[in-house]
């Protein structure tokens, strides 16, 4: 089968398992069942046909509204589908038809969850962490890059670090820092990318989420406590570790050396 074809099969394999997490990020928040009832309108609540659930093309046929009582469709749906295809397409040019390949798509995929359910709600459901951490430890084993010490070095330094800052913030500040969701999501990307994961990640996350909260302070003229959720950037530091990390370490140790 030629090399193009098999790069459109597995990015339409990403555009469907985008619609099932657009259902994840849903129905996870409110502890509803993700595989009953069917989808349904949540305007109307008429029941989606088959032929109106069909990735990014039902939306673009139906002009972005019901077919039932015309409520606008959120641009959410298709684009999480996008992002999703985008990154199957992405970690297929990476990794081929692998069992890390596969490995590494299912953990991003459990992130564009925890991104949009975290931007939402500035919540981490612990259905997805709290499994994670052993799912993607034991998958290791099937990795070329990581060892069974590396991982569990990993979720010690991921869980135990952001622990350790939350409890020295509430010391301090005598308030709740950073969120129980953001330490066992650390936990979580520690399993599976080991403590050189865990370092990267936090030091791309506080440099991008730190620039961000201030860009959004001041354009909308908030005072310094404005709220911001973590895990949005921890899913950005572990995701560009994952497709460029021994590039970035192997350049900055080469520029500072």
């Amino acid at each position: 089968m030629p090399p193009y074809l098999i790069e459109i099969y597995v990015s339409i394999f990403g555009l469907f398992i985008g619609s099932f997490l657009n259902v994840c990020i849903h129905r996870l928040p409110v502890s509803a069942s993700i595989v009953h009832p069917r989808s349904m309108c949540p305007s109307c609540g008429s029941m989606i046909r088959f032929y109106d659930n069909i990735p990014v093309i039902s939306y673009l046929f139906l002009k972005g509204r019901c077919r039932h009582c015309s409520a606008a469709i959120s641009l959410r749906y298709p684009l999480v589908e996008i992002i999703s295809a985008l990154f199957a397409f992405c970690v297929y040019l990476k990794y081929g038809p692998t069992w890390e390949g596969f490995i590494y798509y299912t953990f991003i995929a459990s992130l564009i969850v925890v991104i949009f359910i975290d931007l939402d709600h500035q919540i981490i459901p612990d259905v997805i962490t709290l499994p994670g951490i052993p799912l993607f430890f034991f998958a290791t084993f099937f990795m070329s890059r990581m060892t069974f010490m590396d991982s569990l070095l990993g979720i010690l330094a991921g869980g135990g670090s952001l622990f350790l800052i939350s409890w020295i913030y509430e010391l301090v500040r005598k308030k709740t820092g950073m969120g129980g969701g953001d330490i066992k999501l650390l936990a979580m990307i520690g399993a599976l990318t080991g403590w050189k994961g865990v370092v990267f990640t936090i030091y791309v996350a506080s440099a991008v989420g730190t620039l961000v909260g201030i860009s959004a302070m001041l354009y909308r003229n908030k005072d310094m406590q404005l709220k911001i959720p973590f895990g949005p950037f921890l899913s950005l530091g572990v995701i560009t570790y994952i497709f460029f990390g021994s590039e970035i370490i192997n350049w900055y140790f080469k520029i500072t050396g």
